[in-house]
């Protein structure tokens, strides 16, 4: 799987746009994915000028979704070696 090839896999030409970062059948993360691509070819400018990517998932139930890369909820990772605020 190349996350990043810049020409988009078939398998995501069926994909629907997921409100929550989510699989919208059955809510499975994006973590669980069996597939994922990210459009990096065409990136979208939002109004604080930060630029957000489409990222396709297929997932294991067999669903393919899309969400925006802004929409993707904070990694649980970023904060590990911050202390905790007082």
């Amino acid at each position: 799987m190349d996350a990043f090839t810049p020409f988009p896999p078939q398998w995501t030409k069926s994909a629907t746009h997921a409100l929550e970062f989510c699989c919208p059948t059955c809510h499975a993360s994006s973590m669980e994915a069996q597939r994922v691509w990210i459009n990096r070819q065409s990136p979208v400018l939002t109004e604080d000028y930060r630029k957000k990517w489409q990222e396709f998932y297929q997932c294991q139930c067999g669903k393919v979704w899309w969400a925006w890369s802004s929409d993707r909820p904070p990694s649980e990772l970023t904060n590990r070696d911050r202390p905790p605020d007082l």
